[in-house]
């Protein structure tokens, strides 16, 4: 199967989906044309998956496309935004179609989930390597960054966290039980906050959504910030399942361990009470922005490394 022939078969339905007010132009001609709404900003991130890095050799191909999609779409989350469409940079050892075929399916099934549309891309011979970048809207300077957390602001996180990492225990059993299964499904198929996000742009002071562990990316967003934290380990939500396999290390996982993409916001304690119920119910209360800088912990702190650096050392 020649190159053009892999994109007609597997990429191009992807996009015939999208959008052509916001996608006039999609696959098949030098560059797609994004056609952005008045009033509004356009917010982009690219993330890139290597085989045996960020993903197992051999893994799941429709796992893998889900997979793919959603860490990028974790981004748009993150500051809020309505996702519209992504291109994908594939490298393929071999155009192999039964890969393909489960690829482009996990892909798709994604991209229906999220409300994104393929609009280009590009494929090539090599190491397997997945490179999507997303595009998403945003009214015009109405982004969550990351640096505008203030003193007296609430520290919450989405969901529950630590899961993810579990997760890589167990990618090898051949029958996990219900309690890896669960795990499981975590790391094989995030769900990205959008609905989240959008719903706390005006309300949250700063975001950042969890890739490499609670600990990593709070302290980005701090720095950013220009304030420090006190965070309380032993209000950070877990999973059930979690804690009956991983017992003590549990609390570990969920601050150090990345692949959650849940949410870390701040917001002033005032907008956070006046939540809607809906919203509220998704947020947990673990912490408070405080003018010092520096990340304090209390409570039963785990002797642990903050987070996963991708060149050698731990963050």
């Amino acid at each position: 199967m020649g190159e053009f022939e892999l994109i007609r078969t597997y990429f191009k339905p992807l996009a015939d989906r999208a959008n052509r007010d916001q996608l006039p132009l999609g696959p098949g001609d030098d560059c797609a044309i994004q056609r952005l709404e008045p009033g509004h900003d356009l917010a982009f991130s690219v993330d890139t998956l290597v085989e045996g890095v960020h993903f197992p050799v051999g893994y799941e191909p429709e796992k893998l496309g889900w997979r793919a999609l959603a860490v990028a779409v974790s981004d748009l989350a993150a500051m809020g935004a309505e996702p519209a469409c992504f291109t994908l940079a594939l490298t393929l050892p071999d155009a192999d179609a039964g890969w393909l075929a489960g690829f482009a399916s996990g892909l798709s099934r994604a991209g229906q989930a999220f409300g994104i549309a393929l609009a280009g891309g590009d494929t090539t011979r090599g190491p397997l390597t997945i490179s999507v970048q997303v595009h998403g809207l945003v009214a015009r300077s109405a982004e969550i960054r990351r640096s505008g957390a203030r003193s007296g602001d609430f520290v919450c996180v989405s969901g529950t966290l630590g899961a993810a990492g579990a997760a890589l225990d167990y990618l090898p059993e051949p029958a996990p039980g219900p309690d890896q299964l669960a795990v499981l499904s975590r790391y094989h198929f995030p769900e990205p906050r959008l609905a989240l996000g959008q719903s706390l742009v005006g309300l949250a002071s700063a975001a950042i959504d969890i890739s490499d562990g609670l600990l990593a990316d709070l302290t980005h967003l701090l720095e950013a910030s220009g304030v420090g934290a006190d965070i309380d380990v032993e209000k950070v939500p877990l999973m059930p399942e979690l804690v009956v396999l991983k017992g003590d290390d549990a609390r570990r996982l969920a601050l150090t361990s990345g692949d959650d993409y849940e949410l870390c916001v701040t917001m002033a304690p005032k907008i956070y009470e006046a939540l809607c119920e809906d919203v509220r119910r998704e947020l947990t209360v673990i912490g408070v922005i405080t003018p010092e800088p520096g990340l304090r912990l209390a409570g039963c702190v785990p002797d642990a490394a903050p987070g996963y650096d991708h060149f050698g050392r731990l963050a």
